[in-house]
């Protein structure tokens, strides 16, 4: 480890990960829902639209992210890609500042594109583990970047806590104050953006395209990804499997502070319970790379599962506080740990020098499956009126991802993307 923290490119690339935790922990898990049930939509069932939405911002997510990963591949813009869609989300993320009171549609389509932002930067910055991460070490890599997520997710939570918490600071009101985390958030992402724009450089293919020649050559790419994506068995079958139990994980962190509104916890609780989570994730996320370098990630992935079907179970039933405490300390050890070993797992399987293209295909399941999970508890809630109901349609997802995730043969899809590296099958 003492290594790899030597390594400044290593370093700037997993400090994006502190950069943009701010959105994923003070937008999508905090501010955004309680602001929407409370300010910008109350009174009403805020699941259904919340739902929805997310599924949006993860649709056209799933439409762009391979075509724009081929595309960057052929150009060698992995990172100017990145950059554009980080700019994007961070502007939006602003503009939520902005939106007044009772302003539900205007929130939802600022959110949406916000979330457009924030999710195609991280088809590029996953693409970039091959840049900066030696094949041996991904595990403790890509577990370096989620593990700095959660502790710079924690600390800019606590920094808005606090500016909700005394508002005459800013000369806001509560509901004011609240919304300047959004300001808070864009700024952090953009000011820890800075070490991957410096240090992370990206080899280019000897001949890089110009961006209409990029584009003809990207699609081409793409349909020929397609191709190799069904030759490769195992990467297909881990893709379908990591497209069913990762939409559990997103579904739980976009719909945990809505569903705990639901049964009618305070506010209060709610926070301080996602900000246990964060911080019980750094050191555990870093744990769990070690982890899968010892017992392999597979096996680190299938004790994630089990860990997350018995939360699910459990907080179908709970009706206290202190519950919601234990399942936040539960989630905190293994969520980093299922990302950043899917992660790795992943760049195993994939031909290195194809990296942005297959980890559009990687991130449209991941979105897609964003898609199932919040329309399916939208639905369900829609439909019964139940969030316990709507939380137990979950577990269903795990099951099938482990299930598949079973037959996913590690060993034979490396040996297969080594053969398809450069092209030419070995």
């Amino acid at each position: 480890m003492k290594q790899l923290l030597a390594d400044r490119r290593i370093l700037a690339w997993a400090f994006y990960d502190w950069a943009n935790s701010a959105y994923a922990t003070i937008v999508l898990a905090v501010f955004f829902p309680i602001l929407f049930a409370d300010h910008w939509y109350p009174g009403e069932n805020s699941t259904t639209p919340l739902g929805y939405a997310n599924a949006a911002a993860s649709l056209l997510i799933v439409l762009a992210a391979p075509v724009l990963g081929a595309i960057a591949d052929q150009g060698g813009w992995r990172k100017r890609f990145l950059l554009a869609f980080a700019g994007l989300g961070m502007t939006f993320t602003a503009a939520l500042f902005f939106v007044a009171q009772g302003q539900w549609l205007l929130a939802l389509a600022v959110y949406v594109l916000a979330g457009v932002g924030f999710a195609g930067a991280n088809v590029f910055y996953d693409a970039l583990i091959v840049e900066v991460a030696p094949r041996e070490r991904v595990d403790v890599v890509s577990a370096l970047g989620y593990a700095l997520g959660y502790l710079g997710g924690g600390l800019v939570l606590v920094l808005a806590l606090l500016l909700a918490a005394y508002p005459q600071w800013l000369g806001l009101d509560t509901a004011g104050a609240q919304r300047a985390a959004f300001l808070l958030t864009a700024g952090w992402w953009a000011l820890f953006t800075l070490p991957l724009m410096v240090w992370v450089k990206v080899r280019t293919p000897a001949r890089p395209l110009q961006p209409l020649a990029a584009a003809g050559a990207g699609l081409r790419q793409l349909a020929a990804t397609f191709r190799e994506v069904r030759r490769l068995r195992v990467v297909g079958l881990f893709l379908l499997a990591y497209w069913f139990y990762i939409d559990g994980v997103d579904t739980m962190v976009r719909m945990a502070i809505d569903y705990g509104k639901r049964l009618d916890f305070p506010n209060t609780h709610l926070i301080l319970a996602l900000l246990v989570t964060q911080f019980v994730g750094f050191p555990a996320a870093i744990a769990y790379g070690h982890l899968g370098e010892r017992l392999g990630a597979r096996r680190g992935i299938f004790i994630a599962i089990g860990v997350y079907v018995a939360v699910t179970v459990w907080g179908v039933f709970m009706d206290r506080v202190w519950e919601f405490y234990v399942l936040a300390v539960a989630v905190g050890l293994v969520q980093g740990g299922i990302q950043s070993l899917s992660r790795s797992l992943y760049t195993r399987l994939i031909p290195r020098d194809k990296s942005a293209e297959f980890f559009g295909f990687y991130n449209v399941l991941g979105k897609l499956a964003a898609v199932l999970g919040p329309v399916l508890m939208a639905v369900v809630s829609q439909l019964t009126g139940s969030p316990r109901l709507s939380l137990l349609s979950i577990i269903l997802l795990f099951a099938a991802g482990g299930l598949l995730l079973a037959f996913v043969d590690e060993a034979e899809g490396a040996r297969a993307a080594r053969a398809l590296e450069g092209g030419v099958a070995r």
